[in-house]
């Protein structure tokens, strides 16, 4: 047994590991996607090194994120590790189109996916760093970006693009065409793709990727003053998402695809894991052309986004099958730990075994279809289906923005956006996998309240009612979101300096709509809740002073205050209509510093920067079984703090050979302790805590990276090779893991102080990025080829992401009077050491054929 110890304690370092699909938290999916254009990287400039221009003079800079070499550089450079922008969340970094921002005010951030797989629609962008001046924004703290999507900017032309692949998708089809802008002033584009994988091709089993993709525009040029364009897009999209899972998971089943989500149907591969997006897009801009140096742009945006993402549930046994009580590790104590601990030597083996087979690996959907039969015949509700998430967005926007170059060197800028936002909630049943029926109660509440109780009912409304499939049931509810904000920003050439202000001042008002009366909250759950109401605003600065020579300093300060989104907002949204309390503006200070060189033959960005965030407002849900319940959890008063120095270095070591580095060291922590209110599904209550946070880690990316590339060009082929070291990457911690009530039931409160468990990390490392390209003559129209090989080397065990779990390491087995004496027994399964993670995928390919003609 000390041998099988010791087989554990190797075996559970991160020797074999499966590919990474999705970044993702707790209960949380987000797309990834596969094009430098859309990946959900956090203010990333995928393509604009495409445009930079190596003929800077020596002797004054204009320092932004094109020249920026780090900046420029990091999207495409990491996109492998999904790096994000100083640690950020993507709700920092602000999107625009046409001028008009399309971020989605409930939670702040957008989706990149919304544009996936119309590459050659969303090329041409401006993106501003955190401090530079623009003419279209108060640029987020995480930066911005721009999208012209007007007809006339595309290129003119046919195109059609090939491509394939061994990641999401396997192959890829694109065509475009674009008149360019004609005499008579008309200009259209046009374009379509789709991307495709099954369950036989895609790069982890149990996966599919079925996309199609089109982007329509239209323009026309009135006359020199006036110009009105229409633009329409959207992706449908039915993917099937992988699943995070344990080390112990990936080693037992000795693959480095392994997925949890997804299993056999009479004999047939079927996922439970189903995501369907469809993002219909309009936006109109009228261009006013006031006078030469005066330029008035109003556009509209209007979005109808559908989101529907399935899952098994069950009120039986758990049917996953990376269950923790599946694991071998749950009879016996692996770690070596004192105390009373199950040590079934037989029972491990045994639960080995069966890991060995791949059924047992996966979801056996057999089994649950002549569990749910069986109970048809007696009249009995089904105990396992697959249920429907929806989170829908109506959003509409408009925007006016007013640029004004007052005289050389002088610039003004300023703009108005009203936007309103209704995002539906429900869920529906989707699959009742064999069975017939379940009634329309919270089998949670059943023992504490009688089945046909109206407490324990989703709806009053409907009463003790057969839920079949394609109802809804559980929760149903829309959240609404309206804003006004303005801005505006001065930008001035004066000597050997370059300076500007910006600053923006803004309303928020949000409420709640319910459609079920919930049985815990009959008189607080359907209609109308009130309205909360938020001011906020801010103001920025920053400078370039040339040195002369190509040297530069820059330097930035700024504040703001942002009202939060609806997405954090209410207690609990599924069950009620209450306000998170305390619930206040988020407060930023931000800070940047750099210094920059720039000639003809070298190019050096070096730059330290801190922001500050205080009364930040976070919202969770999670199972907690402790109480056998949902736990929804609200922390308010949030302090976090990111700083950090970043480096860029270009150097043209010839007229063919380009050496770039690239280089970051941050810090992105909770800087004290958060206060907690928690309510249970089962009760109703809030309930206070202290959530011992205090130094822990924004996850999902890499604290520390570098890399180290060359870049070769002759006779129109193009050589890459670039090696890249990820190190400092954290996990989503667990809060209730450090609630002050848990740490005690654990056995962490000595001597008036708290145990507070260290983050979990991941692995960081090397990888070997390669490209090679070339453009050839085909009919006299150009052919390029490109190929790109990422992760040579196949290293597998590189963490990308990944979560604490929220189960505790005892089990309560009393409670008394209040319920805060509880008894404790230890859990042999030690969730503090098994974590859930993301594995960098191994190595993988795409290569690209564009033909224009």
């Amino acid at each position: 047994m000390k041998q099988l110890l010791l087989v554990f304690a190797f075996a559970l370092s991160p020797k074999i590991h499966a590919q990474f699909v999705e970044s993702a938290g707790v209960d949380s999916l987000s797309t990834v996607e596969e094009e430098l254009q859309t990946d959900d990287s956090n203010f990333t400039f995928t393509e604009s090194q495409l445009g930079e221009n190596d003929d800077i003079t020596s002797d004054v800079i204009r320092v932004n994120s094109v020249t920026n070499v780090y900046a420029s550089q990091i999207g495409w450079t990491w996109s492998g590790i999904w790096f994000k922008y100083r640690a950020l969340d993507n709700a920092y970094n602000d999107i625009y189109m046409n001028g008009v921002q399309v971020n989605n005010p409930e939670n702040g951030r957008f989706s990149y996916s919304t544009i996936g797989g119309m590459n050659d629609a969303v090329r041409n962008k401006d993106d501003v760093s955190p401090f530079e001046a623009n003419n279209f924004s108060f640029s987020g703290m995480g930066g911005s970006s721009n999208y012209n999507l007007r007809a006339s900017q595309m290129p003119a032309g046919h195109k059609v693009t090939l491509s394939g692949a061994n990641r999401n998708y396997t192959l890829r089809a694109m065509y475009s065409y674009g008149t360019g802008l004609s005499k008579d002033g008309w200009a259209f584009f046009g374009t379509v793709g789709y991307r495709w994988s099954n369950m036989q091709t895609a790069a982890i089993k149990g996966t599919f990727y079925n996309s199609l993709a089109y982007f329509l525009a239209a323009q026309k040029v009135i006359n020199e003053k006036h110009s009105l364009s229409l633009s329409v897009w959207g992706n449908p999209t039915e993917r099937a998402t992988a699943g995070a899972s344990t080390d112990e998971a990936y080693w037992l089943a000795n693959d480095y695809q392994y997925n949890p989500y997804w299993g056999y149907q009479n004999g047939q591969k079927r996922a439970s894991r189903v995501v369907n997006t469809f993002d219909p897009s309009i936006l109109a801009t009228w261009d006013f052309n006031i006078r030469e140096n005066m330029k008035l742009t109003t556009s509209f945006f209007f979005k109808d986004a559908k989101y529907k993402s399935t899952k098994l549930n069950y009120s039986g046994t758990n049917p996953h099958p990376d269950y923790w009580k599946r694991f071998p590790s749950y009879n016996y104590d692996v770690w070596g730990r004192e105390g009373d601990y199950t040590y079934d030597n037989a029972a491990f083996w045994a639960a080995y075994d069966n890991w060995k087979d791949e059924p047992y690996r996966q979801i056996n959907f057999d089994e649950l279809y002549f569990a749910n039969t069986q109970l048809n015949k007696i009249g009995a509700d089904a105990i396992y289906w697959i249920e429907a998430r929806h989170n829908n967005h109506l959003m509409t926007n408009i925007s006016s923005t007013y640029d004004w170059n007052i005289k050389m060197g002088t610039r003004l800028s300023a703009g108005i956006q009203l936007l309103s936002n209704r995002g539906s909630h429900y869920r529906t049943l989707e699959d009742l996998l064999g069975g017939q029926y379940f009634h329309n109660t919270n089998t949670y509440l059943v023992g504490d309240y009688q089945e046909t109780s109206t407490e324990a009912m989703y709806d009053v409304n409907h009463g003790y009612q057969k839920i079949i499939e394609g109802d809804r049931y559980g929760y149903d509810y829309d959240l609404w979101n309206q804003d006004i904000k303005l801005w505006a920003g001065l930008s001035k050439d004066y000597n050997i300096m370059h300076s500007f202000v910006m600053a923006k001042m803004g309303g928020r008002r949000m409420w709640r709509q319910g459609f079920m009366r919930n049985g815990l909250f009959q008189d607080n759950s359907y209609g109308k809740s009130g309205k909360a109401h938020f001011l906020d605003g801010g103001i920025k600065a920053g400078t370039t002073i040339n040195l002369g020579k190509g040297h530069a300093i820059t330097a930035g300060l700024g504040y703001e205050l942002r009202a939060p989104g609806a997405a954090v907002s209410f207690m609990c949204p599924e069950m009620n209509n209450d306000f998170v309390a305390d619930l206040e503006n988020e407060k930023v200070f931000s800070a940047e510093l750099g210094y920059a060189i720039s000639n003809k033959w070298f190019r050096l960005n070096l730059s330290g920067y801190y922001y500050n965030i205080k009364d930040a407002t976070e919202w969770q849900q999670f199972y907690n079984d402790d109480s056998n319940s949902f736990s929804y959890n609200s922390l308010t008063g949030v302090k976090r703090a990111y700083y950090g120095v970043e480096l860029g270095l270009k150097v043209k070591l010839t007229s063919n050979l380009d050496l770039l580095a690239l280089g970051t060291y941050s810090e992105a922590k909770y800087t004290d302790d958060t206060n907690v209110n928690w309510m249970s599904s089962t009760t109703g209550k809030i309930n206070e805590e202290i959530c011992h946070n205090k130094g822990m880690r924004q996850s999902g990316t890499p604290l520390a990276a570098a890399s180290l590339g060359l870049n070769y060009r002759i006779n129109r082929w193009y050589l890459g090779l670039t090696g890249n070291y990820y190190d400092r990457i954290y996990l989503s911690y667990s809060t209730n893991m450090r609630y002050e009530t848990n740490l005690k039931n654990a056995g962490r409160f000595h001597a008036g102080e708290y145990d507070v468990p260290d983050q979990a990390k991941g692995n960081g490392g090397f990888m070997l990025d390669a490209s090679i390209g070339r453009q050839f003559t085909v009919f006299h129209n150009p052919l390029s080829v490109n190929l790109q090989l990422c992760n040579l080397t196949n290293r597998r065990n590189i963490t990308t992401g990944g979560y604490e779990q929220s189960r505790s390491n005892y089990s309560v087995t009393e409670t008394e009077g209040s319920g805060t004496d509880v008894t404790t027994k230890p859990r042999t399964y030690n969730f503090e050491k098994n974590a859930k993670k993301f594995y960098a995928q191994g190595f993988n390919f795409m290569l690209n054929l564009n033909y224009r003609f």
